[in-house]
């Protein structure tokens, strides 16, 4: 029986190509017949869609490519009038195509039709609206972080490469931390060394005496910063030069957006003050309460993950390998899932393997003990205590459970007593 006669009287399957403006969307009904549309993004195009959809009283499910942002509206419209929505792979409709019509030639009808037969065979995954999940206000504030981030750092990156270079070299090292402050606002009264220079030590000292915060022996760190202008080597202009425009306005445009990053750290703390899942992610060592966002954030509810390697794959940290005959290559992780949350697991994995003695960093010293030097080696042992770390928050939140950390005594006879376990002495549980 094809799958057609299977859909008959069954399902009416939806496949639609995601576009800006407009949709390509291909219905097979349940007697078999396939009929095109093209449907704007609009609210009356919209409205005729379901309509029509519903006028056979048959259950609908449809398919999307997700593309940008741009298949959100229409998803949530449909989801919101009873269809079932589910997304397909873009590599997958890359692939399926080139097999179906033989050839690299794409267009939006040929589109359709690929996520029709992949929707026809089952190769598609239910898609979670993230507004009707409840955790669209996490993502959006997760993503506006990472973009004020990726805008912040640009602004560092050309303080530091090209603006201190030129007026200010030796001022460099007094940066110790993306999150200081006081650097930039000291830069914004005394850009130069001949605008610290050009006035007496002692009104200097008057004047930068509040911008640098709280410093121990502040007064001598001060006078160490006049002599160092004294000294410099940095281009010698005046405070009110044009040439320094440019310069004030980074510094400036660096400033704000540290705020605003500190402005949405809190709101998120202040938002999920009441989530337990929030707590119980930062119980593990390594994740603070930007991960435990981030993790939340691209992960939605991680109880709808039956099992661990279901969310391993989702975020790409599945094993995948090929073979052909004789010939076998290595398993390496597919990453062919979400990016956002292996940068998330993999910055909990570098700072859970410094911390003070933990699981992770148990494994991660164990991982690289035949060859400490191998970087190689260690590249692999931060991604398997990345995955680890993966597993340990998804099997934390979905028994509902802190993390408790292991303690190691040492009793007579060489052994140990490990985590309720006695082990011999050296080896791990």
């Amino acid at each position: 029986m094809t799958s057609r006669q299977n859909n008959k009287n069954e399902l009416i399957l939806v496949a639609i190509d995601v576009a800006k403006h407009s949709h390509e969307v291909l219905i097979l009904w349940p007697d078999g017949h396939q009929k095109g549309y093209r449907v704007a993004n609009s609210f009356e195009d919209f409205a005729k869609l379901t309509a029509l959809l519903k006028s056979q009283g048959v259950p609908v499910r449809a398919a999307l490519e997700p593309t940008a942002d741009y298949h959100r509206c229409i998803a949530n419209w449909l989801l919101q009038h009873g269809v079932d929505v589910h997304l397909v792979s873009s590599l997958a409709c890359s692939r399926v195509r080139e097999a179906l019509f033989n050839s690299w030639d794409k267009n939006d009808r040929k589109d359709a039709k690929v996520i029709l037969y992949l929707l026809e065979q089952g190769v598609s995954e239910p898609f979670h609206d993230p507004l009707l999940q409840g955790f669209m206000h996490l993502q959006e504030i997760s993503n506006t972080y990472h973009q004020i981030g990726l805008a912040r750092t640009r602004c560092q990156h050309s303080l530091i490469n090209h603006y201190l270079p030129l007026f200010f070299p030796e001022f460099e090292k007094y940066f110790h931390s993306s999150r200081t402050e006081w650097f930039c606002r000291f830069l914004e009264k005394f850009p130069t060394p001949l605008c610290i220079t050009s006035i007496s030590k002692e009104d200097f000292l008057t004047q930068a005496w509040n911008l640098v915060g709280r410093k121990v022996a502040k007064e001598r760190f001060l006078e160490e910063v006049y002599e160092l202008a004294q000294k410099s080597v940095g281009l010698p202009i005046m405070e009110n030069c044009p040439e320094l425009y440019g310069f004030r306005i980074q510094l400036q445009r660096h400033l704000q957006l540290t705020a605003q990053r500190n402005d949405l750290e809190k709101l998120s703390i202040g938002i999920l003050t009441n989530n337990p899942d929030y707590h119980r992610l930062q119980t593990i060592p390594g994740i603070g309460p930007i991960l435990a966002l981030i993790i939340l954030a691209e992960s939605g509810d991680l109880r709808r993950f039956a099992h661990h390697r279901q969310y391993l794959s989702f975020c790409g940290f599945n094993l995948s390998g090929s073979q052909s005959g004789q010939s076998k290559s290595r398993y390496r992780i597919s990453k062919r899932g979400n990016a956002r949350l292996r940068y998330a697991f993999w910055l909990a994995a570098t700072v859970a393997i410094r911390q003070r003695e933990n699981s992770f960093r148990r494994k991660y010293e164990t991982y690289i003990a035949q060859d400490r030097n191998n970087a190689d080696l260690k590249r692999k042992a931060y991604c398997a205590i990345a995955i680890k770390v993966a597993r340990v928050a998804h099997s934390l939140i979905k028994n509902a459970m802190d993390y408790r950390g292991y303690h190691d005594i040492e009793i007579p006879g060489g052994r140990t007593c490990s985590m309720g376990r006695w082990t011999l002495s050296g080896q791990i549980p």
